[in-house]
């Protein structure tokens, strides 16, 4: 007969202890662990006989894969994050903000696989069908194919996917589900990890593409157990500004395509538009005319090479110790770049405030930026301005030099195209003599790239 025991969570990390502890020894987060009741004791034959499979393996040589195995959503951008489109069979993660447009992407998603003659099962646990009928309306979505089913009970919904066989299930959101066979809340820990348990075997068992939306917590992480990201086949983040028009998607990570990579929405009145040309939108937000702090750099987005401004404002602070206040860097990066700037530039910030902003909200995390980001605080303590047709590139070492950055050639291509005429690339990086019309000065040590690229008025 089954028995009742309680165990606690930390709703952060997932870590499990018999009783209560006001902090959690695995993550470090206070006041986290929630007391859960599980039913203990054998279990019925029918539930362990419910995922046998008789399938006999086989060799790999034998198996073929042909293009059908992708469900394209004809969306040009979500298709480059995915690697070409949705493998069938496939769980997929959407997390991001709250407001950010997850629902809307994934209805949008559901309306153009339904013009491929596909069935859809989109389960709402959040919201009612007239809810979501008045969305659909505004995207301009009515298709004979698409099933609206709002429920939160888990073994209803998988009752509903067995009958309907659809090609594509959305689940929205996975905090909102529960299960019978879990004695807790839905969003706990319990309730996620059974719940995406169950999701999973559907998916793989009937091969049936699956969405799952999910939450972030005020840290930006995914909520829930950090077993969710290891069990589905693809993590998906809703990033950017939920104030500003655009969005981006990022492949966190990817069984079957690349990671890191990045597809570009603009939000309007009839949903996420694709942007085919990122560097107009970024580059539009710049200031018109050089003015002192700000630099381009080209910085790369999985496979996608982008230019973006730097900007920074360096000014006397009216407090003991200076503020340093980034948006878009890592700030441990600039602390190291600021020490960079005064023991082998020579130039004193230790009684400066200094801000550093990318514009356009991206956030930009490889070491290829150092140089741009050096640049503008130089450019802005000393009130000089960079050439305006000149992109920066290259990572700063603590010894001032400019290490070379992969991918150059890609990213010079891109700076031709988008019309700028110089630059300032590390020494040791090879360009081929092909490269287009724009002036090349490779540069071994900051000061250089500073003197290179300041413009001669």
């Amino acid at each position: 007969m089954a028995k009742l025991k309680s165990k606690w969570i930390c709703t952060e990390c997932g870590y499990e202890t018999a009783g209560y502890l006001g902090k959690c020894p695995e993550c470090g987060s206070w006041g986290t662990l929630t007391e859960e009741v599980q039913f203990t004791g054998k279990t019925p034959n029918a539930v362990v006989n419910e995922f046998i499979n008789t399938e006999k393996p086989k060799l790999l040589k034998d198996i073929e894969v042909d293009e059908s195995v992708r469900l394209r959503t004809n969306i040009s951008e979500f298709d480059r994050i995915l690697g070409g489109g949705f493998v069938e069979g496939s769980l997929v993660l959407l997390a991001g903000d709250p407001g950010i447009g997850k629902s809307t992407i994934t209805l949008q998603t559901c309306g153009e696989i339904c013009k491929n003659g596909k069935k859809v099962l989109y389960v709402s646990a959040e919201e009612s069908a007239n809810q979501l009928k008045l969305r659909a309306d505004r995207l301009g979505i009515n298709s004979g194919h698409l099933y609206i089913y709002p429920q939160t009970n888990m073994e209803n919904i998988k009752i509903q996917i067995e009958e309907l066989m659809p090609d594509f299930v959305v689940i929205d959101s996975i905090q909102a589900i529960y299960s019978n066979n879990v004695a807790s809340t839905a969003g706990s820990v319990s309730q996620i990890r059974e719940c995406c348990n169950i999701l999973m075997h559907i998916a793989k068992s009937k091969n049936i593409t699956t969405v799952v939306i999910g939450h972030v917590t005020k840290e930006g992480s995914i909520a829930g157990p950090k077993v969710l990201e290891h069990m589905v086949d693809t993590v998906i983040y809703f990033e950017g500004d939920k104030y500003k028009s655009y969005r981006m998607l990022r492949s966190m990570k990817n069984r079957f395509g690349n990671t890191s990579e990045v597809g570009i929405f603009e939000m309007n009145a009839d949903g996420l538009k694709c942007i085919t040309n990122p560097n107009e939108l970024f580059l539009n937000e710049r200031s018109q005319g050089s003015v002192p702090g700000s630099a381009i750099i080209v910085t790369n987005e999985g496979t996608r090479p982008l230019l973006v401004e730097i900007q920074a404002l360096v000014g006397t602070t009216p407090y003991a110790a200076p503020r340093r206040v980034t948006n878009g860097v890592d700030l441990s990066r600039l602390h190291q770049i600021l020490a960079v700037l005064e023991k082998r530039v020579g130039l004193n910030l230790s009684k400066q405030d200094v801000y550093v902003n990318v514009t356009g909200g991206i956030e930009v995390d490889e070491p290829s930026a150092d140089l741009g980001i050096a640049i503008a605080i130089a450019t802005c303590a000393r009130d000089v301005v960079v050439d305006s047709q000149t992109v920066i590139i290259g990572e700063i070492g603590l010894s001032g030099e400019v290490h070379p950055v992969n991918n150059i050639e890609k990213r010079l291509n891109e700076a031709v195209a988008t019309g700028f005429k110089k630059a300032i690339i590390p020494y040791a990086n090879d360009v081929a003599p092909n490269i287009g019309k724009i002036e090349i000065v490779k540069v071994k040590r900051l000061m250089d790239a500073i003197s290179a690229c300041v413009s001669r008025q």
